[in-house]
């Protein structure tokens, strides 16, 4: 016996949504959803925070993860890009974190490090003592939605979640890592105790999304971040089936799921397969080459780098027009829909009136 026999993992009960609020001249749901919107939808991820003056000076001297857990602070500073920018979407202000956190994990969110963990999981017992979480642990969460979607009126509000993968490559490593070495040694050496972790992990990511869909989210997304640090056969193996399920299991909300991951070039078609309804490309493929890895019947969202926001109008301006032509291409080429975003997320130094003049020009095209 190891510990993981009786664990459950992958029973989640089928969960029945409340009707939501209905936005059929959105811009970004018509994208997603592989209809014709009345112009081409743009949102940034990290748009909620990080360059905006009016973020840091609410955000001064409280603590990431205690902002994240503040309904009206999360309300507002989601809202702050959406006044300046008249971006497509909102994103709620949160972290992949915040439901590893309210479970009961000892974990915090270091300045200039990112999440730090207190006891990294390394084990087959590790994983036993994983907690489980409860919706009513993420209740500020939830509260913070419906404040937004009263708030938004006709923009859709994104919730998010992190993939099991990159929680786990968190909880394994004790925080941020260049080379996943320890996360790649358990996954290799201990496969048994590493679909039980993921297995988890999921458990927890499919709560965290259900509390926000419940709550009133018209779109999620489901960010692997560090999954490009994998080969194609290991994300195959030891990552895929996990991410099918938490896609499987908010399948019946019924809104647009967002599947993005950075430096993924070689895993876009089995990103593809996973379940998502749109799949988030990174900069360093075009967005026609990602629409044949992807394979028909998606929808993209990207690509511009993050780094071209500092090039000056000229440069920005053309980067726009390529990416605009090469959604156009994808769609040719099979893509349902093209969400314009950065290939990564907003970069703390980025000038925000750069940000919305790219919303402007977007809009225009």
């Amino acid at each position: 016996m190891t510990g993981l026999e009786n664990t459950n993992v992958g029973s989640t009960p089928r969960v029945e949504y409340p009707t939501r609020r209905q936005l059929p001249q959105a811009p970004l749901l018509a994208a997603a959803r592989g209809h014709e919107p009345a112009h081409r939808p743009v949102w940034f991820m990290r748009q909620a925070g990080r360059s905006l003056p009016e973020y840091r000076e609410i955000r001064a001297n409280i603590g990431m993860l205690e902002s994240c857990f503040d309904p009206e602070l999360v309300c507002e500073i989601t809202l702050q890009p959406v006044r300046r920018h008249r971006v497509d979407a909102a994103i709620l202000f949160s972290d992949i974190v915040v439901p590893l956190k309210a479970a009961g994990i000892d974990l915090d969110i270091v300045a200039g490090t990112g999440p730090v963990i207190a006891d990294p999981v390394r084990t087959a017992a590790d994983v036993a003592k994983l907690p489980v979480l409860e919706h009513d642990e993420v209740g500020a969460v939830a509260r913070a939605v419906g404040l937004l979607t009263r708030e938004l009126g006709d923009v859709p509000l994104i919730g998010f979640a992190g993939a099991p993968f990159t929680l786990a490559s968190y909880l394994v490593e004790g925080g941020p890592s260049r080379n996943h070495e320890r996360t790649k040694a358990l996954m290799h050496a201990e496969p048994r105790t590493w679909h039980a972790l993921l297995g988890r992990l999921a458990d927890i990511t499919i709560a965290f999304l259900q509390a926000q869909l419940h709550a009133g989210v018209d779109a999620i997304q489901l960010f692997d971040s560090w999954a490009g640090a994998l080969s194609l056969a290991d994300y195959r193996e030891f990552v895929l089936p996990h991410s099918e399920r938490v896609f499987a299991e908010v399948e019946s909300a019924g809104v647009p799921r967002i599947h993005f991951g950075v430096g993924t070039g070689e895993l876009l078609g089995a990103m593809g397969e996973a379940g998502a309804d749109v799949v988030g490309v990174d900069w360093r493929v075009p967005l026609d080459v990602a629409a044949t890895r992807v394979g028909a019947g998606k929808a993209l969202q990207g690509n511009l780098d993050p780094a071209i926001l500092f090039a000056g109008p000229d440069v920005v301006q053309a980067e726009v027009r390529r990416i605009v032509a090469e959604g156009d291409r994808a769609r040719a080429a099979g893509a349902t829909g093209h969400i314009f975003n950065l290939g990564h997320g907003v970069l703390p130094d980025t000038d925000p009136d750069v940000l919305t003049a790219v919303v402007d020009l977007v809009h225009s095209l």
